[in-house]
């Protein structure tokens, strides 16, 4: 059985679909999880599995809906080993076309710099090998709550300006993400047109994280300063960058 991934940012992530009658369909996300994922990247040659978004996660195919509800153990060789059910019978539209993102498709790293430890900062994206700032252009809490996730940071607290932290460099900064907030992953974000560009804002993306549970606030910023304190340091930072947003 063939098998691709479809309208992701490369061939190891995207809207699973399967070609039946010499025609390309969709599957429905009953009951799709990791492990249906699993054998879908392994068959594809994409690592394992990452995530397994439905909801049409990588946007809505077109007709036929050929399969539904889905079962594999995860242990199947290739997608066709899975029970499957009946070509073509399924209560779904597509509005709930099953997606997968595997590790193959390259996680997008990520990293803050300039700011007072590795959840706050502005943000850069390792995109063909080149560091590259983001466009504060659709950047929100969205975006930066994805992030602190994929830093594992706590949850994001503000969406300052990239200045904040220092000018950076504007050239070329990165546009297309576009997050839910739900995801895991950056990559997931990522769209087809993704690619750096002029932003037409002309500034860069930031973020601040809440610090990671149960860490103190000498290890979060590398020993800037320690324990608890000095009082007065960090959370009057925090303070003025959410007044600014």
């Amino acid at each position: 059985m063939h098998i691709r991934l479809a309208n992701g940012p490369n061939h190891c992530a995207g809207r699973l679909e399967v070609l039946h009658q010499q025609r390309w369909g969709t599957v429905c996300d009953d009951s799709w999880d990791l492990n249906d994922a699993k054998v879908v990247c392994r068959q594809l040659g994409c690592g394992t599995a990452v995530v397994a978004p439905g909801r049409a996660h990588f946007g809505q195919g077109s007709d036929p809906i050929w399969l539904d509800e889905v079962e594999c153990t995860g242990m199947e060789s290739e997608f066709s080993r899975c029970r499957l059910g009946a070509w073509g019978q399924h209560n779904c539209n597509h509005e709930e076309d099953a997606g997968v993102v595997c590790s193959g498709s390259n996680p997008m790293p990520a990293r803050v710099t300039g700011g007072p430890g590795p959840c706050a900062g502005r943000v850069e994206v390792l995109y063909n090998a080149t560091w590259h700032g983001v466009c504060s252009s659709g950047w929100s809490l969205l975006e930066a709550g994805v992030l602190c996730r994929q830093l594992g940071c706590g949850p994001a607290q503000s969406v300052p300006s990239g200045a904040q932290f220092g000018a950076g460099d504007h050239r070329d900064l990165l546009e297309g993400l576009s997050c839910r907030g739900s995801e895991s992953l950056l990559l997931e974000c990522q769209q087809m047109d993704t690619a750096p560009g002029p932003c037409w804002l002309g500034a860069p993306a930031a973020v601040v994280c809440a610090k990671p549970k149960g860490e103190p606030w000498g290890m979060w910023c590398d020993g800037c300063w320690g324990g608890d304190g000095p009082q007065g340091v960090l959370l009057p930072l925090y303070s003025a960058f959410e007044e600014r947003v």
